[in-house]
């Protein structure tokens, strides 16, 4: 991985934005993704108690794929036509998986939303991470393909080939590589981590 491209995306950033994402330049960015009070409400209704209701479970995971700007609109009806054709033992499934994801044992959770979603042609990056990021933003990372392929070709990282079927093999090595960078920002440690790739995407498309 080539680090030396780090500091001259650093330099640039903060010539551009002195303030970093609380500079004017960048407060409409951030206030379209509206990414706190949207984790804030992830935190409520996919809390551990919540999972007992499973039908429910479902509804509301349409409801913030619905609500992300992070999503793409073509892919949003299409999660909403999933939920309601689901029968009550693919919910069961998925709300498990769910769980699994967020609460519990991760790499479980991941493969078994990767395999209800791909029943439905959906096992997309952003739909599998959408919610892990949302509950835990300082933690878990949403991968968006375009951005995690420029990152993975920018800073010339080998052994990590990007594959459109999600695996959770994929995302634990370029989360460890997006922590691996941050540690280096330190002026945006602090930040939620697809804000820190947000800062990596502004960097690159001017180079």
């Amino acid at each position: 991985m080539n680090k030396l491209k780090l500091q001259d995306l650093k330099e640039h950033f903060f010539t551009l934005y002195p303030k970093g994402f609380e500079d004017d330049g960048l407060q409409q960015i951030v206030k379209r993704h509206n990414t706190v009070k949207i984790g804030e409400t992830v935190k409520e209704m996919f809390s551990p108690e919540n999972f007992a209701q499973r039908e429910i479970i479902c509804e509301n995971f349409s409801k913030i794929v619905s609500k992300s700007s992070l999503i793409s609109l073509f892919e949003k009806p299409k999660v909403r036509d999933m939920v309601k054709s689901m029968s009550m033992e693919q919910k069961d499934i998925f709300s498990i998986g769910l769980y699994e994801l967020i609460h519990g044992r991760q790499k479980l959770g991941f493969e078994t939303l990767v395999e209800v979603l791909a029943f439905y042609k959906l096992a997309k990056w952003s739909l599998v991470t959408l919610i892990p990021y949302y509950y835990a933003r300082e933690k878990e990372i949403f991968i968006k393909p375009t951005t995690t392929k420029d990152i993975i070709k920018f800073f010339e990282i080998e052994n990590l080939i990007y594959k459109p079927k999600p695996s959770f093999d994929f995302y634990k090595k370029y989360k460890k590589i997006i922590f691996d960078l941050k540690k280096d920002v330190k002026e945006l440690r602090n930040k939620d981590n697809a804000g820190f790739t947000g800062f990596l995407m502004i960097g690159m498309k001017d180079k």
